[in-house]
């Protein structure tokens, strides 16, 4: 689907509703076409069990890079056991890896920025793009508070550069409001946050911070707040 025949979404009616609202709508209006986009952080550890609240049919779905924690593995695990839940886990193709390995070695993201978004390109944004083609809607832990690249982000928007509606429960939380829910439900989550990781990605690209710094810094720290985005989440339109 094209920017031009985008699908009228429902801003006004879902700006102030809650997470769970903007879930159910979502369940309701595309059914099994609509999925959320889980890398076990903490936001998203909370939307995989108000997934579960909505419907056990929730579909759930993560980017296996080769190069997470072994804390993330377990999480996952963890929470695959404990709802009962299928996460679809998606692999980068082995001879794009092999390829970028073999021409720029296996730490190129330290080099440059535009090895960087390589590395990212080819380890999350193809696999990516794979399962959205199987989407009409996803749904992600994305909140305006958590980097510069986001704070325009909207509940519900339209993701011109996938061709895809895409859902953001949480735009309007805190990182309290995260841990709340995350205690009142006692659902698992990543114990790399309570060693100084409020953002986990990928091993060699994410390290603790001290309590004074920004929640994003410890992603990609070598680089300036305004690029500190892998490519999954480019500016979405508002339709």
């Amino acid at each position: 689907m094209t920017t031009e025949n985008a699908p009228a979404l429902p801003q006004d009616r879902l700006a102030n509703a809650s997470a769970i609202e903007v879930l159910e709508w979502a369940h309701q209006t595309f059914d099994s076409r609509v999925a959320l986009a889980c890398s076990f952080g903490a936001e998203d550890v909370a939307l995989l069990h108000m997934c579960q609240r909505v419907t056990t049919e929730f579909r759930v779905f993560s980017l296996d890079t080769g190069r997470l924690n072994t804390e993330t593995y377990e999480t996952m695990d963890r929470l695959r056991t404990r709802y009962n839940v299928d996460i679809e886990v998606l692999f980068p193709r082995s001879e794009g890896v092999q390829r970028m390995v073999r021409e720029h070695g296996i730490n190129l993201f330290y080099d440059s920025i535009q090895h960087r978004k390589q590395c990212c390109a080819i380890r999350k944004i193809e696999p990516l793009k794979r399962v959205l083609h199987t989407l009409d809607a996803w749904v992600t832990g994305l909140r305006r508070d958590q980097n510069v690249t986001r704070l325009s982000t909207s509940k519900v928007e339209w993701d011109a550069a996938n061709g895809i509606v895409k859902l953001n429960p949480l735009a309007d939380w805190t990182e309290d409001d995260v841990w709340k829910y995350i205690d009142e439900h006692n659902v698992p989550f990543n114990p790399l946050h309570k060693r100084g990781y409020p953002s986990i990605g990928c091993e060699p690209c994410t390290r603790s911070i001290s309590p004074d710094e920004d929640p994003r810094s410890g992603r990609w720290w070598w680089e300036s707040p305004e690029t500190k985005e892998c490519g999954l989440h480019l500016h979405s339109e508002k339709r």
